[in-house]
């Protein structure tokens, strides 16, 4: 059924009270008057501001009484005829004892003829006794056809305003403009198609980077998660050709729902591995394999000290997430916040917020695609771990001798040095064991010496703060020799 039909049935039912809570007023009041073309009904409309006044189809009549609470609810009980009473922003008056007990006997129908009495705003709380008897009515959100519709009105618009000078428009964009936009209310989908259009003119690949800021800005309330606008491409990661393919492989399906019957959409990883090894450079690479924004969710940021609200920012959290797809979320380290065992010292929030993590993995419809990254393995509870709660487990190993090539290319490279110059093979044999960040960190300090002598950085430099680095594999040999051995035989390797 339809808005429009929803709203029609309950009035034709006499309903006493009906909740309506949309940021969107004007169009909740349109709405109204377009059920006047299937049942009649007298149709008000109130506010502090402006008082009682009628307002049909055709006629907008002046007030018709002041503007406070009782005198208005006054009014409505003596009219003489059936009405729909539009109530804008007057559930804070009820806080009177005289104004709640007055709207009760006009919903009782003490006295008075079977009103439908309705409360608009953008959150209506109402006392037990009174949300007793409302029903809450929420408009639809615009589905694909009503924003591509507003994305046109922008466009003609904008040419209007700017003396015919057309929008250049790219289709393939403007697809994936309203397929971002669901999920929005209209009044903030025409904020944002409005700015990407009066930006440059132009509606076009250029523009999707930008959508994905405004409505991650729009979404963000609670301002538990981060944006990460410099999402790695898989070109930027060594190794990890497994992973690689594996994401390759559900992009289509992911991004445009592009799936035969019986195939469900990739819901998420978890990335296990030694530290250093490039766990978070996967987790961004993911986003920029889908092509999509990527937003990091940090646990320690959801904790508070009253009862309830750590469920409650990890819910109003994942809420923006779901309005924010098609999306990856990333959960770094997400054995701090969901540890085995951290229940009982917390008052049993960790055990809470592991119980909402996993009802929200199970059951959402949302194209969100998670990525957790995990150190210590064994602090994960079983729960978590299980088959069926993550599409797969990978597990990102210490580079082998290949690897470690591709990431001394990469970091000499990305500081402007030709790894050409330099002897890679060389390089990757005296760094086995190390890790992409200690490689990394090899070849900053390498730079500093250079630098402070005033010499060409080469391969002995390289060489000579490569032997003087002892890596986490030599540091931490028997715990990351265990990590290791656990990972063979329970995740699928990376590389």
């Amino acid at each position: 059924m339809s808005d429009l039909q929803d709203l029609v049935a309950l009035i034709r039912a006499d309903t006493p009270l009906i909740v309506v809570e949309t940021p969107d007023e004007t169009r909740a009041v349109e709405l109204f008057r377009q059920s006047l073309t299937r049942v009649w009904r007298a149709l008000y409309r109130w506010s502090i501001t402006e008082g009682l006044r009628r307002i049909d189809l055709d006629r907008e009549d002046p007030a018709q009484a002041p503007p406070d609470a009782g005198t208005t609810l006054a009014a409505i009980r003596d009219a003489d005829q059936r009405g729909v009473y539009l109530l804008l922003d007057f559930h804070p008056y009820l806080g009177y004892a005289s104004t709640r007990r007055q709207l009760r006997e006009i919903l009782q129908r003490r006295d008075c003829l079977p009103h439908v009495i309705v409360l608009v705003g953008h959150k209506v709380e109402l006392p037990p006794e009174l949300d007793a008897k409302a029903a809450r009515f929420r408009p639809r959100l615009p589905d694909a056809n009503a924003l591509l519709k507003l994305l046109r009105e922008e466009i003609a618009a904008y040419q209007r305003e700017h003396e015919g000078r057309r929008v250049e428009v790219d289709e393939a964009t403007v697809r994936r403009i309203v397929r971002n936009l669901q999920g929005l209310e209209a009044t903030d989908a025409r904020r944002i198609a409005r700015h990407l259009i009066h930006d440059d003119g132009v509606l076009g690949p250029g523009d999707l980077p930008a959508l994905a800021r405004l409505k991650f800005d729009l979404l963000n309330k609670s301002g538990h998660l981060h944006y990460e606008y410099d999402t790695a491409r898989f070109a930027d990661v060594a190794g990890a050709r497994r992973l690689k393919r594996w994401i390759e492989q559900r992009r289509r399906v992911f991004v445009e729902g592009d799936a035969p019957p019986g195939l469900d959409p990739p819901k998420g990883i978890l990335l296990l591995g030694v530290q250093g090894c490039g766990k978070s450079l996967l987790a961004k690479a993911v986003a920029g394999g889908f092509g999509v924004p990527l937003v990091r969710l940090d646990f320690g940021t959801l904790y508070a000290k009253y009862h309830g609200e750590t469920e409650a920012n990890l819910r109003a959290a994942l809420d923006s997430c779901d309005q924010l797809e098609p999306c990856v979320l990333w959960i770094d380290e997400i054995e701090k916040g969901v540890a085995a065992g951290s229940g009982d010292g917390d008052g049993g929030v960790s055990r809470r917020v592991l119980g909402y993590l996993l009802t929200w993995m199970a059951e959402r419809k949302s194209k969100v695609f998670l990525v957790a990254t995990a150190n210590q393995v064994r602090e994960l509870p079983a729960e978590l771990l299980r088959k069926g709660r993550f599409d797969e487990i990978f597990f990102v190993d210490l580079p082998d001798a290949g690897t470690r090539a591709h990431v001394f290319e990469l970091h000499l490279r990305r500081r402007e040095l030709s790894p050409e110059r330099f002897d890679l093979g060389a390089l990757a044999a005296a760094a086995e064991g190390f890790s992409g960040a200690e490689i990394e960190q090899a070849v900053v300090a390498a730079l500093y010496v250079a630098h402070a002598e005033s010499r060409a950085i080469d391969d002995a430099l390289l060489l000579e703060e490569i032997r003087a680095t002892r890596p986490l594999s030599v540091v931490m040999r028997e715990q990351v020799a265990e990590l290791r051995a656990w990972a063979g035989s329970r995740t699928v390797p990376a590389d």
